[in-house]
């Protein structure tokens, strides 16, 4: 993504909208202005959500507290309910200002700074300030994130009657760390993830962050305005404040969301599980094939690779023997085929857990039909459902929407584990949870592809997420796909997927998503059909 971006949106097209790879976290793209989100249960006409007005949100701490982490973490969340929330990071406007390759002032991020830095620095403050106003009154905004220091008591409490004179809460959110391992973490990922330090060495960009740490510390106020809303995180989540809060539904599901959430690295992974004996049967829930047992094996082998790479290379570049990665979880669904494709790690001594609501989508009466059957038998549905392939069920089945609205307790679970995570479960899971996770729309979710010869790593970090791929090597052809074979009925004119659907096989003569993507490097789309029942 462009680092830049998010700047030249707020300082030059308030109307710019992009549209993302599937494979680039879209947080900071700007909300469609009529797209549901997928779990949002009802649309309105103003756009806002739960009766609960407009509401800035003000983060305050130090640098390397995780104020962005948190900001990007409850953007996500909120947004993916449906509520119309965008994040005004005060460093972008900086860097907008400055332009790409802006010096900025020595001082800039002093207290006693000189005059060009202050009138620098309001300048900027004010450009944020307005743009957060013109988002709540004239983009149907609900929820504005104001990323920044907000240091002072005195400026918090002008920040909050500023808002108010506008009709707009203000709720504060300072993230407050004694732990100096927990810094130390975190100044670590600034630095590889902050549109600060594109392009300088890990150190230099080390030493830059910790003397703008230093030049705020001795001026620096902790929250205790009694008469302010506001969360205080105390170490990452380790003890949580709360100052009255009370404006609301959204305010309370906010601090409940804080309470769930941690501000420490991790890495996540996600991969189909092994090809079963009864492939077609959604009800049967059959064991295991033989070869879906040797592809379980093969991708135990290779992530376990994959990660002691990962430490090599962490040892490589300065840290000591020693280093060990975080303990792997394993979550399955309580389906067969994804616990026992988890038993190889359990056999390893990783603890492997069971989550029900993580089963894939109910096919309903579509169980075990082929395309050409179900466009026989159901041609209004088909219709409906190439108009609409999240939020449409087909009779006695389960949509996309549902599964999202069912995957709410995992996905604060999620957000709970502080440990690396790997989900082994059914492709249409792992869709919406990589779909929360990137901030895709519910218009990409249903096309997203994870086909078995591959592990999904998603690498956390403050400013937005990140994608790669782990390939598994020496597995049969025939295990890639996740559609059976002898379907070869070209893309319908819509383009659109069926929730029942895998890989699919396009027309002939046509490239397949699969080439362009490796060529690419992406995580492209699928371009898939209405094939028979779902499988893990």
């Amino acid at each position: 993504m462009d680092t830049l971006l998010t700047a030249d949106l707020a300082a030059k097209s308030r109307n710019f909208r992009r549209r993302s790879s599937t494979y680039v976290d879209a947080i900071h793209d700007l909300p469609e202005k009529e797209s549901m989100a997928p779990a949002q249960l009802y649309s309105t006409e103003s756009g806002r959500l739960f009766h609960s007005g407009r509401i800035v949100i003000a983060t305050v701490g130090l640098p390397a507290r995780g104020k962005t982490h948190i900001s990007v973490a409850i953007a996500r969340y909120l947004r993916w309910l449906g509520v119309k929330t965008h994040v005004f990071h005060l460093g972008d406007y900086r860097r907008s200002q400055l332009g790409p390759k802006g010096e900025v002032p020595e001082d800039y991020f002093y207290v006693n700074a000189s005059t060009s830095s202050v009138l620098l620095r309001n300048k900027i403050l004010k450009k944020c300030r307005e743009d957060i106003l013109h988002f709540l009154n004239h983009e149907n905004g609900q929820i504005a994130i104001y990323d920044a220091v907000n240091p002072l008591g005195t400026g918090r409490r002008a920040l909050a009657k500023e808002f108010e004179k506008q009709n707009v809460q203000t709720l504060f959110i300072e993230s407050h760390c004694t732990d100096e391992r927990i810094i130390e973490e975190n100044v670590r990922s600034v630095k590889i993830s902050s549109p600060d330090y594109v392009g300088w060495t890990p150190e230099d960009a080390v030493q830059d962050y910790l003397k703008r740490i230093n030049a705020r510390i001795p001026h620096y106020e902790t929250m205790k305005e009694p008469d302010l809303h506001y969360v205080k995180m105390v170490n990452a989540g380790e003890r949580v404040i709360v100052n009255n809060c009370a404006f609301g539904y959204l305010s309370q599901r906010i601090v409940f969301y804080l309470l769930n959430l941690h501000i420490k690295s991790r890495q996540i992974y996600f991969c189909r599980a092994g090809t079963t004996k009864d492939e077609d049967s959604y009800k049967a829930d059959a064991s295991l094939s033989a070869e879906g047992e040797d592809y379980a094996c093969k991708m135990m082998e290779t992530l376990v690779a994959a990660r002691e790479s990962e430490r090599q290379n962490m040892i490589k570049h300065g840290a000591p023997e020693s280093t060990a990665l975080k303990p792997l979880v394993v979550w399955t669904s309580t389906r067969r085929r994804t616990m026992e494709t988890a038993a190889y790690f359990e056999k390893e001594g990783y603890r492997v857990r069971q989550r029900s609501q993580m089963s894939q989508l109910n096919p309903g009466v579509c169980e075990k039909m082929s395309e050409r059957k179900i466009r026989e038998k159901f041609p209004d549905e088909v219709a409906k459902h190439e108009q609409d392939p999240y939020h449409h069920r087909y009779p006695r089945a389960e949509s996309y929407h549902d599964l999202a609205v069912r995957l709410e307790p995992i996905i604060l679970e999620l957000e709970r584990e502080n440990n690396d995570l790997l989900i082994i479960a059914h492709e249409s899971v792992l869709r919406v949870l990589y779909g929360y996770l990137m901030a895709c729309s519910a218009g990409d979710i249903p096309s997203l592809q994870f086909p078995r010869d591959e592990i999904i790593e998603i690498i956390p970090a403050s400013y937005n997420n990140s994608a790669k791929r782990i390939h598994i090597e020496n597995l049969p052809q025939k295990l890639v796909p996740g559609s059976p074979e002898d379907i070869r009925i070209p893309v319908p004119p819509s383009g659109q997927v069926s929730p029942f659907s895998g890989i699919g096989t396009p027309a002939a003569g046509t490239q397949t998503p699969e080439a362009a993507g490796r060529e690419s490097g992406a995580l492209p789309l699928r371009k898939s059909m209405i094939t028979s029942t779902p499988r893990d």
